[in-house]
């Protein structure tokens, strides 16, 4: 775990945009946090610590920022990396699944051949808030075959429930920082 010092570095390396994008929306923005070298090879050293040595056979990164994230804990782990991106992105065959957004629904895909049968998949992104979406990674790299070791995410914005929702589908959650709210 973490020291005191380090937590509120990494906390402080991520910038807060009030109103943004609907007011009363404060969106946590870690494109700061990956343009300082310092803090962004820590945030990826801290997602990483647990799973090394346990034999992860791909990271899932979820589109955009996961996609950041994942590759760089892929390359420390030894592992592949599966994109999880919205409907329509992948060239080659697919399989996808729906998620209910706060107003409307998606659908993130990956190919068909991204992870095979028991293979052992770290899930990454920057943010877990309500879940929704990470959720239905965890579903469908499940209906593939793969056993999701764990959802790995910089922040967590407890009071939108996402990490619970993970943690129900029997996926334990490694989160770095907490904010309140929105």
């Amino acid at each position: 775990m973490m020291d005191r010092s380090a937590l509120d570095d990494l906390k402080n390396a991520i910038r807060t945009i009030p109103d943004y994008p609907a007011p009363g929306i404060q969106f946590r923005d870690i494109t700061t946090l990956l343009g300082d070298a310092r803090a962004f090879r820590r945030a990826v050293d801290e997602l990483v610590q647990p799973f090394a040595g346990l034999k992860i056979a791909k990271i899932a990164g979820i589109e955009a920022r996961g996609f950041i994230l994942g590759g760089a804990v892929a390359h420390q782990l030894s592992a592949g990396f599966v994109p999880v991106r919205k409907k329509g992105k992948l060239p080659h065959e697919t399989v996808g699944m729906p998620y209910s957004l706060e107003y409307g629904a998606d659908e993130i895909e990956v190919h068909k051949d991204a992870v095979s049968r028991g293979e052992r998949v770290l899930l990454v992104d920057d943010l877990v808030a309500s879940g929704g979406t990470a959720e239905a990674a965890v579903k469908l790299l499940s209906s593939l075959g793969a056993e999701v070791v764990a959802a790995c995410f910089i922040i967590d914005l407890p009071d939108l429930g996402g990490a619970d929702k993970i943690r129900r589908l029997g996926v334990p959650v490694r989160t770095l920082v907490s904010f309140a709210g929105h």
